[in-house]
């Protein structure tokens, strides 16, 4: 039985402290899923200048980026100095205090600063470090820099993206960091399974080039057992028929799937073709794959004498899965989206409120939720050295003049 969400039952990961070292996509992408679902991350940042996500966008009303509020949100800024030594000994004060640390940096570098696994298993054996690169931490690639575009190119997904007519192209999105950030994070949750076991941590090793290659299918197995090696396609599926954009008397397009025997019955007789799932060219998926680009356009031409909404109500009405092809304008209008607030009103100091995407996977009892938007760079400075680790005034002014922290003697008030 499903139960009913509980707004004031504590997020599912309220428990856990996490320290999100590492910038730009793929490390703060891990941190912000966990901080999602209520987990405390305390982002570390260089002192002054921080992530250079909070420059990145397009567009930057007052100046601002509009990615660090998504990126970031519901996470604690704080700024140490990891490069020297007062530094990395806060970062071990807080380690001592935490059950998950993310970095993204080069493999080696947090060896260099003394704060690599071994040395910090010392300080806490619970800790489960997630740790996210190019080509993984061991291999001859490992020291190599490695982005997520490198990753999604050496993971196969560049070379089937896009038209066929064109070279390997671009998701739109930065997919290979997200990827690995998503396989990142469910390695920390499934370390934290065998914590509770074990009693101890583990790395939990997260390649940008593994993580997409994990989502390419069958093409790996395909070629060695066939020798087919898979190409750009476009909009279709090859062989799986009908399943493609399709226009609209207005020219907007629109995504129909009805490959499925049964629902190609649905469709045809929603075209008033009911003929078509009897025809031997057509009556099974084999034979409509043969068929792609003719059945195509036979349904291409159907369509274009609809607009898109009665288009999409007789669909609906016949059982055939369709979808339109959504921008944000869309999404903000949809019912759908609404009903399931999809997209939340994030409260923030200077833009008043953002809309964002909500919080997924749904948990029925224990759901995520967003709480604040990114936080200013160190706005969490006062908390997390004077209440976390203790440190008095006089210390945290020491280390502020020495540029190990950042601050300011407002930051003591």
């Amino acid at each position: 039985m499903i139960q009913t969400i509980d707004p004031a039952a504590a997020p599912a990961l309220s428990d856990l402290r996490v320290l999100e070292m590492g910038q730009l996509l793929a490390g703060p992408f891990c941190g912000q899923l966990l901080a999602d679902f209520g987990a405390e991350v305390i982002k570390i940042e260089q002192p002054g200048t921080g992530d250079p996500m909070r420059e990145w966008g397009r567009e930057k009303p007052h100046g601002q980026s509009l990615w660090w509020p998504v990126i970031a949100r519901n996470k604690k800024s704080i700024e140490i100095n990891a490069r020297e030594a007062p530094g990395q000994d806060l970062i071990r004060q807080l380690v001592a205090k935490s059950d998950i640390l993310i970095e993204n940096f080069r493999p080696g570098t947090m060896e260099k600063w003394g704060l690599g696994y071994d040395a910090l298993f010392e300080i806490n054996p619970r800790l489960i470090m997630i740790r996210v690169s190019g080509y993984g931490q061991t291999g001859p690639y490992s020291q190599k820099a490695g982005y997520g575009a490198i990753g999604e190119a050496m993971g196969g997904m560049r070379y089937v993206a896009g038209d066929p007519s064109h070279p390997p192209s671009r998701a739109g999105i930065s997919i290979g960091d997200t990827l690995a950030a998503t396989f990142a994070c469910v390695g920390g949750l499934m370390a934290l399974h065998a914590r509770s076991r074990t009693g101890r941590g583990q790395v939990v090793d997260s390649a940008i080039y593994e993580a997409v290659l994990a989502v390419m299918e069958n093409l790996v197995t395909e070629y060695d057992k066939t020798g087919y090696i898979r190409e750009r396609t476009g909009a279709i599926l090859p062989n799986i028929a009908p399943s493609n954009v399709y226009p609209t008397k207005s020219g907007v397009y629109v995504l129909i799937a009805a490959n499925q025997d049964s629902v190609f019955r649905r469709l045809a007789a929603a075209m008033g073709r009911p003929e078509l799932a009897t025809d031997p060219r057509y009556a099974t998926h084999t034979e409509r794959g043969k068929r792609q680009a003719e059945l195509d356009a036979l349904i291409a031409a159907w369509t274009g004498g609809f607009e898109r909404e009665d288009l999409g109500r007789l669909l609906d009405e016949a059982g055939v899965p369709r979808g339109d092809i959504y921008r944000a304008p869309e999404m903000l209008e949809d019912a759908h989206f609404r009903a399931r607030q999809t997209i939340v009103d994030v409260a923030h100091p200077l833009f008043g409120t953002l809309k964002m995407q909500n919080v997924a996977p749904r948990l029925s009892a224990n759901p995520g939720r967003v709480v604040t938007a990114g936080p200013e760079l160190g706005q969490h400075n006062a908390e997390i050295f004077g209440e976390l680790l203790g440190l008095s005034e006089a210390e945290r002014a020491r280390l502020i003049e020495a540029r190990v922290i950042g601050g300011s003697a407002r930051d003591l008030a």
